[in-house]
């Protein structure tokens, strides 16, 4: 009767290692071009805070970020599909 609990803190924590597994999955993926922080990277160009340029340049960070993220979404999707398609190739 000991070994009861032992299973079960072991299928807790094998379930909270697939559930942390699954909350990464969200996040936008880091670049190092995007991994500097926006304000850093566009003051770093000589663009001064509040001037149209700043504005487009922190408009274009978003926009490349925004891209990176769905080109991960696209790999992860192309890779789930590929499995799907091809069970027998590990």
């Amino acid at each position: 009767m000991q070994l009861r609990p032992a299973k079960l803190c072991t299928a807790l924590l094998l379930i909270a290692l697939a559930l942390s597994a699954c909350a990464r999955r969200g996040e936008v993926p880091v670049t190092p071009t995007l991994a500097e922080d926006d304000d850093t990277f566009c003051r770093a160009n000589n663009v001064a805070a509040g001037s149209p340029e700043y504005v487009a340049c922190r408009k274009d960070r978003d926009v490349q970020r925004a891209n990176a993220a769905a080109r991960a979404d696209h790999a992860q999707r192309d890779l789930g599909e590929y499995m799907l398609n091809h069970p027998d190739h590990p």
